[in-house]
């Protein structure tokens, strides 16, 4: 498998180096030369598999030749050596937990995957990899977790100051070692900029290894398929689901559309997007225009120009009727979502975080909608949600929501003790150069 860059001015490279690199010498995002197909029978039997098994068999065609098949193997079983349970709310919709993981957040599959080719990668080497990555919110812990003491590799991570919950600042500024936190003062668009600057700076690309550990990053957008495959393995109906992503820089969606496209059945994928629509606003009127971030309860996805979604329009061929019959976005308010926290709590017993509200109502409606449009006979859809993060990083948005105290979950009860530890920065690219000149 070879991956070529987007924007089709740099050599096609093998997956090692699309990792190694991050993002292409021509500042494109790494893309897959071609889809591979499952085989039918896979999927038709996919409940016969182990998920690791899953894991290996999705993967595979990604790799190459960059990584032995015993390698991945033993790198898959690590990715996702934990829970990722699908649980019922209603009738018609249902939860695929994926903050069972060490930093209790979805991007724990990316960061351990990515963490772990990278180690393998320069097991030889004699110079440190630098891994920079920006974060709203969730990406800086599973990171900073995933890559802890691996050889060869020093983190930095670019983090809005007061803009990521206790949880989760906690998260990626008390490792230490290996790991360096730098509390930016501004935005995740502002930490995303500096770090982009980062990898075409002619200085800074003379003097360090450097790679990015964003989605951008293949080693940590493609394995994020993964979850996607183990949650078909779970669904109980004949018919594929509908299933609906909290979407912020769109790099998950974007694991899930190219999941769907190599055999994996799903009905149709729903956006949610919280107050920064700039994807639903493309969907109404085929305009895309970045916007500044605005700062919500679902602050991991306060994106204002989402990355990946290029790589959606890429997976459709730039043809944005075909985009439309498969995917689709919404924009939802902060009263609503914690609205929505609050009546599936008393309804249903189940408490969501508030990305999880986001995709939660965005999915009710879309459903409601369908219902409304069909005949009282038709068959109606169902759905997933995608819930990405412990509603313990949110405890102020919840608790106040539901009425009921967020108990810590025994894995993060250390953080509690900890004592933050971050670099104080301008949101100004030539201070972030300086530092990491002088390092």
């Amino acid at each position: 498998m070879q991956y070529y860059s987007l924007n089709h001015n740099s050599p096609k490279v093998s997956f090692a180096e699309a990792a190694l690199r991050g993002q292409a010498p021509d500042k494109g995002l790494y893309f897959p030369e071609k889809v591979p197909q499952l085989p039918k029978t896979f999927i038709k039997n996919i409940k016969q598999y182990t998920k690791e098994e899953v894991g290996f068999e999705v993967m595979k065609p990604y790799i190459g030749e960059s990584l032995p098949d015993d390698v991945l193997q033993h790198i898959v079983n690590e990715t996702i050596n934990f829970d990722f349970p699908l649980v019922k709310i209603t009738d018609n919709i249902s939860s695929l937990e994926l903050f069972h993981g060490p930093t209790l957040a979805f991007k724990d599959v990316g960061a351990r995957f990515m963490s772990r080719c990278l180690g393998y990668f320069n097991r030889h080497a004699y110079h440190h990899t630098t891994v920079l990555v920006a974060t709203s919110g969730d990406t800086g812990g599973a990171v900073a977790n995933g890559f802890l003491g691996v050889d060869g590799i020093d983190v930095v991570i670019l983090y809005p100051s007061g803009k990521v919950s206790h949880i989760q600042e906690l998260q990626l500024t008390t490792l230490g070692q290996n790991i360096k936190a730098i509390e930016v003062n501004g935005t995740f668009d502002d930490c995303q900029a500096m770090v982009k600057q980062v990898f075409v700076d002619a200085d800074l690309i003379k003097k360090l290894s450097l790679t990015s550990a964003n989605s951008i990053n293949v080693a940590r957008w493609l394995p994020q398929q993964l979850y996607y495959f183990l949650a078909y393995q779970q669904w109980q109906h004949d018919e594929p689901p509908v299933i609906c992503v909290p979407s912020g820089n769109f790099g998950n969606i974007c694991a899930g559309v190219i999941a769907n496209i190599s055999g994996l059945p799903v009905k149709h994928f729903l956006a949610a997007c919280n107050a920064n629509d700039i994807v639903p606003e493309y969907m109404q009127t085929g305009q895309y225009t970045p916007k500044p971030a605005i700062a919500t309860i679902s602050n991991a996805m306060d994106v204002g120009n989402p990355s990946n979604f290029i790589r959606i329009l890429e997976l459709f061929h730039q043809e944005f009727n075909s985009l439309k019959n498969m995917f689709s976005s919404v924009s939802i308010s902060d009263k609503i979502t914690a609205e929505t926290i609050k009546s599936v709590y008393e309804k249903h017993n189940y408490t969501l975080d508030p990305h999880g509200a986001v995709a939660y109502y965005a999915l009710e409606q879309y459903l409601s909608n369908q219902q409304q449009s069909l005949d009282k006979n038709a068959l109606l859809d169902k759905g997933i949600i995608l819930e990405t993060a412990h509603p313990v990083k949110f405890p102020d948005t919840v608790e106040q929501a539901t009425g009921k105290v967020v108990e810590v979950p025994e894995q993060v009860q250390y953080l509690l003790h900890q004592q933050k530890q971050s670099i104080l920065m301008e949101a100004n690219f030539e201070n972030l150069k300086e530092w990491l000149m002088n390092r």
